[in-house]
C-alpha cells in the first residue's frame, strides 16, 4: 500500500502556530518543534497498525477505516474520531474530549514525501516526512 513503511519528520509549516491554537504550552511547544518524529505505518486492506516514536513518547495505534477509536496527543489531549480514505488520500475528523472542538488531519504521499496537514479552529500547518 501507498503509505507503508518507515517515514521521518523532515520539516514542518506553520506547526508551532497550530499547536498553540491547540492549547499547548510553549515548553512542550518549543520540544515538540523538534521531537524527532519517526511513522511507521503498515497497511492491509482497511486495517492500519500505526507505530509513532519521538523525543517524548512511543505509542502504537490499531484502527480500520471508518470506525471511531480512542486517541491520546502527545500532550495528553484525548480525541475520539475516525480515519477514511478517499483514492490516495487518508483524512482523519477527530474531536477533542475536553471542548468538542474538531481536528482534522490528512496525509497524502506526493514523490517520496509523506505529508501531513491538520487544521484546528482555523489554523493550519503541515508536516513533511521522508521515507527513512
Amino acid at each position: 500500500m501507498t503509505f507503508n513503511g518507515a517515514w521521518k519528520v523532515d520539516r514542518s509549516e506553520n506547526y508551532e502556530k497550530f499547536m498553540e491554537q491547540m492549547g499547548v504550552n510553549m515548553v512542550k511547544r518549543k520540544l515538540a518543534a523538534h521531537d524527532n518524529l519517526k511513522i511507521t505505518i503498515e497497511q492491509t486492506g482497511d486495517k492500519f497498525h500505526v507505530k509513532e516514536s519521538s523525543n517524548f513518547r512511543s505509542i502504537e495505534i490499531d484502527f480500520t477505516l471508518g470506525v471511531t477509536f480512542e486517541y491520546s496527543l502527545a500532550d495528553g489531549t484525548e480525541l475520539s474520531g475516525a480515519w477514511t480514505q478517499e483514492g490516495d488520500v487518508l483524512k482523519g475528523n477527530f474531536t477533542r474530549k475536553d471542548n468538542g472542538k474538531v481536528l482534522t488531519t490528512t496525509r497524502i504521499i506526493q514523490g517520496d514525501e509523506m505529508i501531513q496537514s491538520y487544521s484546528y479552529e482555523g489554523v493550519e500547518a503541515k508536516r513533511i516526512f521522508k521515507r527513512g
